[in-house]
């Protein structure tokens, strides 16, 4: 079989490393040169004319100031990879082709265009060592062959698997290409993103890996750049095609919570052939609020009832399109060519079997009080009835494994949506052992699907259920120190073959979470169980 490449021309093998080593070597010798030099000098002027010899002391200051200069610009070239900067996000990515180096520039344009500072290189090209320094980096890494490096990351990879770091300062994320056709499925990816946690560097979020560059997984890594950069106004790079499901129900959770409104939101498919299991996604295609684009429109000069193309009128035809913050002067012909709005994801919190996706969506807000457009569109401006753009995604890291194992489910605020469908899946198999842990601000306000908890734990489906309530008391408690405290029952659930699934905030949660297990079971387990799929994440 033909090893597996991402299209286009092979890159030149760079030797970095050694030129860097080579460097470093050559300015440690460089550095007694002007010394010596100005000895000489000075030499020289005193058996020329001994009268002179406060010339020759002053020449020689002068030279050692200059030399200097230049001596210390030189030796900062040797330490630094040149084009990085120390303040920026690195991109490295490996290729054998053109299909990483794409997807790299596709990245660092939606970043820069963030106001993120980017620092693009190819594996090739960067200085491992610059890793070790605080730092955000992604990496997308093609994988070639049955499991090989590209031809312009092999090098770096040898250097980083046989170079002690301390990268504890690094937060990462790899993105890996491959091909399922091949045996080892991103090999590449997954050694690189094992290395660096076996270095200490901490995931930004759970590795991604696109089977022949699917877009699905592509969609996804955008959403997760744009949590990165604090901008979900991207331009998607290949747009979902939606189906229009029915909005049936929305209701409020929440009532009276000092935290902002969370929905639990009913959607129809359009037909019955629709299937999805517990963990995927749903991506949705959000709409502005009619009143914002014929305000637009009037203050530009339109009528927002003029019928364009299609047969619509210009005011639903800019209704899924990303409205510009200075439109002043925009002719019809611009307006028409507005990209469209990105979608949004969220976790599904149904199964099949209920005949609806359920979604759990919390109402979000800009610094200035606009209401985000994903959550804005489905918490308050569609209108029950109304035509929802919408598509399932496949997730597979976050699937179910086999229903009659124990599982411990952890997660805080919305999050409760992707463990509900997982409960709601193995509720069938009376034998099956739950356990989840979840965190919330007040209990009289904020305990999402309380009914259906409570019901579940009466009848034995959750055999255990731990609730943590941050505003309850002076001192904050999280979900995390619940799992903390029940360490020793944590050890025996995954003794007994327990598998666990974690779910909701990346910042705070997620993170202290994964470093708690870390504590509870040992580095050397904790990644066991994620290599045996035991241990999966969907954090956002």
């Amino acid at each position: 079989m033909r090893p597996s490449r991402d299209a286009g021309a092979p890159f030149v093998i760079s030797h970095r490393f050694q030129e860097a080593a080579f460097l470093v070597r050559t300015t440690s010798l460089l550095r007694y040169v002007p010394l010596v030099a100005c000895l000489l000098l000075a030499t020289l002027l005193l058996w020329w004319h001994p009268s002179r010899v406060v010339s020759a002391v002053l020449v020689a200051v002068a030279y050692l100031a200059v030399c200097g200069h230049f001596l210390r610009r030189s030796l900062a070239r040797a330490q630094r990879t040149p084009g990085a900067d120390g303040n920026a996000l690195l991109i490295g990515y490996a290729s054998q082709g053109d299909t990483a180096r794409t997807l790299a520039e596709r990245s660092a344009q939606q970043l820069r265009e963030a106001g993120v500072a980017v620092d693009m290189q190819p594996l090739n090209g960067l200085d491992f060592t610059i890793l070790g320094q605080p730092r955000r980096a992604l990496f997308i890494l093609s994988t070639y062959g049955e499991g090989e490096a590209p031809d312009n990351a092999a090098r770096f990879e040898r250097a980083l698997l046989n170079t002690p770091l301390d990268l504890s300062s690094l937060e990462y994320a790899v993105l890996a290409l491959g091909d399922q056709h091949y045996r080892h499925f991103c090999g590449f990816g997954r050694r690189i993103d094992t290395r660096l946690r076996s270095l200490g560097a901490q995931p930004l979020f759970d590795r991604l890996e696109a089977d022949r560059a699917d877009p699905g997984t592509l969609r996804h890594w955008q959403q997760q750049l744009g949590h990165i950069s604090g901008r979900s106004d991207f331009i998607d790079w290949q747009p979902a095609a939606y189906q229009p499901w029915k909005l049936a129900r929305r209701a409020l959770l929440n009532p009276g919570s000092q935290g902002a409104p969370v929905y639990q939101l009913a959607m129809l498919p359009p037909d019955t052939a629709q299937h999805w299991q517990a963990g995927d996604i749903a991506e949705v295609g959000p709409r502005n609020a009619l009143v914002d684009v014929e305000r637009l429109l009037r203050r530009l000069g339109f009528d927002p009832s003029q019928p364009v193309e299609g047969g619509e009128s210009l005011a639903t035809a800019l209704l899924n399109r990303r409205l510009p913050q200075d439109a002043d002067g925009a002719d019809l012909a611009t307006l028409l060519a507005l990209p469209r709005l990105p979608h949004r994801e969220y976790s599904i919190a149904s199964i099949p079997a209920e005949g609806h996706v359920a979604l759990i969506v919390r109402e979000a807000r800009h610094p200035d009080g606009r209401l985000g457009v994903g959550s804005g569109w489905l918490c308050r401006h569609a209108a029950i009835g109304s035509t929802i753009d919408l598509r399932i995604r496949s997730n597979p890291g976050f699937h179910g494994l086999d229903l009659t194992r124990p599982m411990i489910l952890i997660g805080n605020g919305t999050g409760i949506a992707g463990l509900r469908a997982h409960l709601r899946e193995r509720a069938a198999m009376t034998a099956s052992r739950n356990w989840l842990l979840y965190g919330e601000r007040n209990a009289a306000h904020d305990q999402l699907l309380r009914q259906e908890l409570e019901a579940w734990a009466q009848t034995g489906h959750l055999e255990r259920i731990d609730l943590a309530f941050s505003r309850d008391q002076q001192a904050k408690v999280y979900v995390q120190h619940l799992l903390r405290d029940a360490a020793e029952d944590v050890r025996r659930w995954v003794t007994a073959g327990a598998c666990i699934y974690l779910c909701g905030s990346l910042e705070g949660m997620g993170r202290e979470v994964q470093q708690i297990l870390a504590g509870v079971l040992g580095e050397d387990q904790l990644q066991q169980l994620e290599d045996e799929g035991r241990y999966r994440r969907d954090l956002y």
